[in-house]
């Protein structure tokens, strides 16, 4: 769509002072809601314009989403199409070259990359793609017809069923774009090999966000008995496998996730060294305490305990039990690392929670490591809430 084309949406008066500031979004609260503007078909670009008629932006609107407007470009002459697109990935992928020694990584995390809605994993010559609004979901050619062009991808995935779409009013996706996807997918990562599942698996079939967090963590797996729960397709438990631990336990209960944990041990020849549990981890972690187990390294690495706003409470609660139990656990001077991806919780409501669950299991000891996502998932600087991820490590007494 040309400049010459392009609707106009207005700000309400006085709304606009956020967005001025840097803001990527415009909630619907803030958009003056004419019989024009809900007429708009969801994920046109469109021209935003201040009260006073001031160009402010062009981006994707919905009219039916609570983030009614995102920012795609500051140029009114901007046209986001193929050739635009591509630019954004040219530049997304120099700087994972920089972050990055393979070719698996985040190449596209929405709008810190100048792409709202749009994440792309890459697999080497495999992308993975979510379009998780509508202004993605318009813009599929254009996505397929860059990554052509910048990559010329042997195979293209579109995997979209979160939340986030069926909010823009979007039905899930799952096709295969272009080639034929594989059952599993070998990754490289840290040195390590693993499989993914870009078919079945979870989001886009593996988790790139916790690379260093893995790495860092390793080192302090030689000669422990180690335990990681969620543990998914294994990422934590080969990383410390492959680094020299005496032997693994890994918890999951999905079947499917451990077969391809237990896939990647064999792959990287420490299969011997490995156990993996099907069990619910809480009920693993209690009985595993009344055992009294203890291990050099615990990991606890979950999926979204609050998943929305209202889930915040019970979400601060699961946490706080998961880090009492699994400090349990832990053998004197050994480690504890626990994880969060929940991005309604802070990352301070995240560390009172697990101190508060370590001191009421009767434990002392001390953070050493505080992170979140790789360099690979950028943060927009007025999006906090983009910072998802949250990881502590601590030694314990």
């Amino acid at each position: 769509m040309t400049k010459a084309n392009r609707p106009v949406v207005r700000m309400k008066q006085g709304c606009s002072k956020r967005f001025k500031q840097g803001s990527p979004w415009v909630f619907s609260n803030e958009i003056d809601m004419t019989p024009d503007a809900k007429a708009i078909p969801a994920g046109t670009m469109v021209c935003l314009k201040d009260s006073n008629d001031t160009f402010l932006g062009v981006g994707s609107f919905n009219a039916h989403s609570l983030i009614a407007f995102r920012k795609f470009a500051s140029d009114i002459e901007t046209v986001v199409d193929a050739k635009f697109i591509a630019k954004k990935l040219r530049k997304a992928a120099d700087l994972r070259r920089v972050l990055v020694n393979s070719p698996f990584y985040r190449l596209i995390h929405g709008e810190a990359d100048g792409l709202p809605g749009l994440i792309i994993d890459r697999y080497d010559d495999i992308f993975a793609c979510q379009l998780n609004t509508a202004g993605t979901d318009l813009l599929k050619q254009e996505i397929l017809d860059a990554l052509e062009a910048e990559f010329q991808p042997s195979c293209i995935v579109l995997r979209s069923e979160t939340q986030a779409r069926a909010l823009e009013g979007l039905d899930p996706l799952n096709e295969t774009a272009k080639g034929v996807l594989p059952d599993l997918v070998k990754l490289r990562e840290n040195g390590i090999y693993f499989f993914a599942d870009l078919k079945e698996g979870q989001k886009t079939g593996w988790f790139f966000d916790q690379r260093e967090n893995r790495a860092f963590i390793a080192r302090f797996a030689p000669a422990k008995r180690v335990a990681d729960f969620y543990t998914y397709a294994g990422g934590f438990a080969l990383h410390a496998a492959v680094g020299r631990a005496k032997e693994v336990i890994a918890v999951d209960r999905s079947e499917a996730s451990l077969a391809l944990a237990k896939k990647s041990a064999q792959e990287n020849n420490v299969a011997d060294k490995c156990k993996f549990i099907k069990a619910d981890a809480f009920e693993l972690l209690e009985k595993m305490n009344a055992d009294k187990e203890k291990f050099g390294l615990v990991i606890c690495d979950p999926p979204a305990f609050a998943k929305n706003r209202k889930d915040i409470g019970a979400g601060l609660r699961g946490y706080r039990k998961m880090a009492k139990l699994a400090a349990g656990l832990v053998e004197k001077e050994g480690f504890l690392a626990l994880g969060s991806c929940s991005h309604h919780v802070t990352p301070d409501e995240f560390f009172a929670e697990c101190t508060r669950g370590i001191f009421e299991r009767g434990r002392t000891g001390r953070l050493i490591y505080q992170a979140g996502a790789g360099g690979d998932h950028p943060v927009h600087p007025q999006l906090p809430q983009s910072a998802y991820l949250k990881m502590l490590v601590f030694q314990l007494d």
